[in-house]
């Protein structure tokens, strides 16, 4: 067997010159890659050597504050624990999921923190949400001040996020365009929702128990005249429901299960149970022998001998 010996050509060696660029482009894109949705975790270790960042804390001993990220501090001393900022990007506000801090940003990014090692668990982006935020085409909103923009943003942020703190925590997302739901463990989404014709949803009026987050909804006809409403019940375990109710619809939690929906001056105040997924009977009424959820507390026994009772 005879071997021939080749120079190789400078034609030959562009390949391989091509081949080596690449390669080396692609480790300094590597070395060089931002880090998802701009995060950055920064521990009070960084310039204290004698902080032990990678210690895990407890979350009950963190005070969490929001601006302009999520910052930790340590309740027993005041002092600065970590900070979670997002680059180019607000944190508006907090809400607590069992032991994770779910935090909504101007951007309409939702993140979810576990404060004890810092560790940023999931990213979920709504849409509609930013544009809700900085209220973007409302009437007015281009005479507010930087000032009243902040504000109204963190207001419209803290009704939007509902965090549901049953045995499987949740988080509730609320604009008039769309509802959203996920599952705290993975911010896996369960549910998205969208009113139905020429109807929104509330923000500002939405409630969250234990066990639920319920919706109110109204609704207009081809005037901008509002007709109708309605309130959306949404749970991760088990089906949702739609509830009747006017446009004016108001709603308050009384516990961690119970709600009470007023509605006007001619409907009677009642009381729904998002544990039971029913209302709850009213003393004296024809239903209250065969509900489901019978009145809390009890029925007060009439005398025998009060004159009601004869």
């Amino acid at each position: 067997m005879s071997w021939k010996s080749r120079a190789l050509s400078p034609r030959s060696i562009l390949p391989a010159l091509a081949v080596l660029l690449v390669l080396v482009a692609g480790a300094a894109a590597h070395a060089n890659k931002p880090v998802p949705f701009g995060d950055r975790v920064a521990a009070r270790s960084a310039t204290d050597p004698s902080t032990d960042a990678a210690a895990t804390l407890d979350a009950a001993d963190l005070d969490l504050r929001v601006g302009p990220g999520l910052e930790a501090y340590h309740r027993a001393t005041g002092e600065h624990a970590w900070s979670y900022q997002r680059e180019g990007a607000t944190a508006l506000y907090l809400a607590m999921a069992a032991e994770n801090a779910v935090v909504i940003w101007d951007d309409g990014l939702v993140t979810s923190v576990r404060p004890g090692d810092q560790q940023v668990r999931w990213h979920r982006a709504v849409p509609g949400l930013a544009d809700w935020l900085r209220a973007a085409g409302e009437p007015g909103a281009d005479k507010r001040t930087e000032e009243q923009r902040k504000q109204q943003a963190t207001e419209r942020a803290s009704a939007a996020l509902r965090t549901v703190q049953q045995s499987t925590p949740w988080v509730a997302v609320v604009t008039p365009q769309l509802t959203m739901g996920f599952r705290d463990a993975d911010g896996d989404l369960r549910y998205n929702s969208k009113p139905a014709g020429n109807c929104v949803y509330d923000p500002e009026r939405t409630v969250a128990t234990d066990y639920a987050v319920l919706v109110p909804r109204s609704c207009a006809n081809s005037t901008g005249q509002q007709v109708s409403g309605g309130i959306s019940g949404y749970r991760l375990d088990s089906t949702g429901w739609q509830l009747n109710a006017g446009p004016g619809v108001s709603m308050k939690a009384l516990d961690g299960r119970r709600v009470l929906i007023s509605d006007g001056p001619i409907v009677t105040p009642r009381v729904f149970d998002t544990w039971a997924a029913a209302p709850e009977a009213a003393c004296g009424s024809a239903a209250e022998p065969f509900a489901a959820v019978p009145p809390a507390g009890g029925c007060a026994v009439p005398d025998p001998d009060s004159p009601q009772a004869r």
